[in-house]
């Protein structure tokens, strides 16, 4: 009677009957490995966009939030050369409860995170925006810029970091990389080699 395991393999169960067979079936799986993988790319691709995005939006959130407590700082303010003519006492303490219309502080915006955040580049960034391991790589870039070798390969990189040149870090490198020059803080000269944008090469 043939053991109910060896039926649940199907098709699958004939292929590794000997090398051939084998050989068929870890190219399956690789071929598996491979689609999961890119689809794994793809989702954080989208979620360092949304993060992005999340990103831009509380600095534009914080920018207005400022303006208008200025504004109402204006208002609500002397106006200029009236300083002078307010009542000598009224900065002394009086035992009445405090003035309650000072401006709400105002919140900052959220550091960067551990994780994958990768805000757009612009003039007022620097690499502080960064998480740590992406201003490695830049770092990285910017020191071998220096020593006269401005594009790197991702297994280049990976060495200088000192990872283990294995594929799992260097696919690590290249997807920080596709997310860096993706935000403009790198350029990609030619496939599979990068280099620091002109702007954060500017120091600005």
């Amino acid at each position: 009677m043939m053991p109910a395991w060896r039926g649940m393999l199907g098709p699958l169960g004939c292929l590794v009957g000997g090398g051939a067979g084998m050989a068929s079936v870890v190219g399956l799986l690789e071929e598996r490995e491979l689609a999961a993988r890119e689809r794994v790319e793809k989702l954080r691709e989208v979620a360092d966009r949304v993060l992005a995005e999340l990103a831009e939006a509380e600095t534009a959130w914080h920018e207005w939030l400022i303006a208008r407590q200025r504004f109402g700082e204006v208002l609500s303010g002397p106006r200029p050369g009236q300083a002078g003519e307010a009542d000598p006492g009224a900065g002394e303490s009086s035992g009445s409860e405090p003035a309650t219309n000072a401006p709400a502080e105002v919140p900052l915006p959220r550091a960067a995170r551990s994780g994958s955040i990768v805000p757009v580049w612009r003039p007022a960034l620097s690499m502080d925006a960064l998480a740590p391991h992406y201003r490695s790589i830049l770092a990285t870039l910017t020191e071998q810029a220096s020593g006269g070798k401005p594009v790197m390969s991702c297994q280049e990189i990976t060495a200088v970091l000192g990872l283990e040149p294995v594929p799992a870090s260097v696919d690590g490198v290249r997807s920080k990389m596709k997310r860096l020059a993706d935000r403009g803080w790198a350029d990609e000269p030619t496939p599979g080699r990068f280099t620091l944008a002109t702007g954060p090469a500017g120091g600005s």
